[in-house]
């Protein structure tokens, strides 16, 4: 096995979740130009809701993961109307401490429905890892590899093919003319939150069969998911892939030279370097207003 190889392997499992998570922060940011701080926790609440389904009901994980992802999706749908829409046109930080108290509540309710014990989708022995380019990758993990791919990619279909990703891009360049030739603007808000929710919960599905839950599972991926928001460049959906994916391999490469115990700082002190040097981040533009200043 090659170091490297493993390190490298590592960063991209653990770059595909970020990815997935960071798209609902871009998307929703795209939109509303607002971050969703609750976005972690939907990625809690889709791993407990494939926990649910498939550990104490016994239902196949193939049928549990698209339901937690329409559970979730479902959510963000109800989360958005309920929360976020009354505080549109609100000062810019009422919807930022709406989802903050948001994240709080799921965390709460969590720890009240399934108590704060750990728990764990894997009922038998850890399956031996394959030998690939010089890493060891378990089949969970290949899998992880393989679904956020496939995720990612289809949701790029859907965005650049379909008309409804036509007018999210179009409500995302200019939500006012958007709305002025005709595109419904509160649908496309709804999708991107379901969307969003949907691929979040899609992660936390994935992390939790490599990992334990914990009601407090969503705080670390949230914050390295909206580090990789910023990297990419805010709003920016490849971007947003591109920044998950680096944030995971640096991260991950980086204890390589650091105490792994360090590892979760890395983030934050890629996030103050980008915010210092480029806060636009890699694929990220500046717009008309910031130019004018």
């Amino acid at each position: 096995m090659s170091i490297a190889a493993q390190l490298i392997a590592n960063g991209l499992i653990a770059g595909s979740i970020y990815a997935l998570v960071a798209l609902g922060y871009t998307m929703v940011y795209g939109i509303l130009k607002f971050i969703n701080f609750a976005h972690g926790e939907i990625f809690m609440m889709g791993a407990y809701i494939g926990w649910t389904l498939h550990v104490l009901w016994g239902v196949p994980l193939l049928i549990a993961f698209p339901v937690a992802m329409i559970c979730c999706g479902a959510f963000g749908y109800f989360l958005e109307k309920i929360a976020y829409k009354p505080l549109r046109n609100a000062p810019v930080w009422a919807p930022l401490i709406t989802a903050i108290g948001v994240s709080i509540f799921l965390q709460s309710l969590a720890i009240l429905i399934y108590g704060a014990q750990v728990k764990t989708f894997r009922t038998g022995e850890v399956a031996q890892g394959l030998h690939i380019l010089g890493a060891i990758i378990t089949p969970i993990q290949l899998t992880i590899i393989i679904v956020s791919t496939v995720l990612m990619v289809l949701l790029w279909l859907f965005v650049k093919k379909t008309k409804i990703g036509k007018a999210m891009r179009a409500v995302a360049d200019n939500r006012e003319v958007a709305s002025t030739i005709g595109i419904n603007v509160n649908k496309v808000i709804s999708v991107v939150f379901v969307i969003g929710s949907a691929l979040a919960a899609a992660g936390g599905i994935l992390v939790g069969m490599e990992q334990n839950l914990t009601p407090t599972m969503g705080v670390s991926v949230g914050i390295k998911a909206f580090t990789a928001t910023i990297v990419g460049g805010i709003g920016s959906i490849p971007g947003a892939v591109l920044g998950g994916l680096a944030i995971g391999l640096i991260e991950n490469i980086g204890i390589w030279f650091i105490p792994s115990g360090y590892k979760d700082a890395i983030a934050f002190i890629i996030l103050l370097l980008m915010l210092i040097f480029k806060p636009t981040g890699i694929l990220g533009r500046k717009k008309e207003e910031d130019v004018r200043g």
